[in-house]
């Protein structure tokens, strides 16, 4: 497995550990992690630390260039916000654990030109599924079960 995506699903263990949802993030510059997170909105109360979001706060400020030459690496296809996170800071790729628990805005990221590599990786899946099962009003608490307008 890819050093980056197995360091992303031990950011979602972290999070699972501390009680939260396990989706893990890391943010990649030039073969290097420079940010990593997870979603901590049970942790901290929040409303928008998704793992993606947490990955880029943890990388701290930094200059056009180097976003728009890095690689997120998530281990859940992103949602909403943190697609337009991406899109906003100019993040070319996105490596995508798996999409079959939830499907993102892929299709708005392709369609601005960011390449999106999906895995479907086996360990990426059990550990929603399995979180899933034990906790389903947290799961739905956030992207789990949208609201139809």
């Amino acid at each position: 497995m890819d050093a980056f995506m197995q360091a992303a699903i031990e950011e979602a263990r972290l999070g699972l550990a501390e009680g939260g949802i396990p989706i893990g993030s890391v943010l990649v510059h030039e073969g290097r992690i420079i940010g990593r997170g997870h979603n901590r909105r049970v942790q901290r109360g929040s409303a928008i630390l998704h793992g993606e979001m947490d990955a880029l706060e943890n990388a701290g400020r930094l200059s056009a260039a180097v976003y728009r030459a890095s690689v997120i690496y998530t281990t859940l296809s992103p949602c909403a916000m943190c697609s337009g996170t991406v899109l906003l800071y100019g993040v070319p790729k996105v490596v995508i654990g798996e999409n079959t628990t939830f499907m993102g805005e892929e299709l708005l990221l392709r369609s601005r030109g960011v390449e999106v590599v999906v895995l479907q990786d086996e360990t990426c899946r059990a550990l929603m599924a399995e979180f899933i099962a034990a906790k389903p009003a947290l799961w739905n608490e956030d992207i789990g079960e949208l609201p139809a307008f």
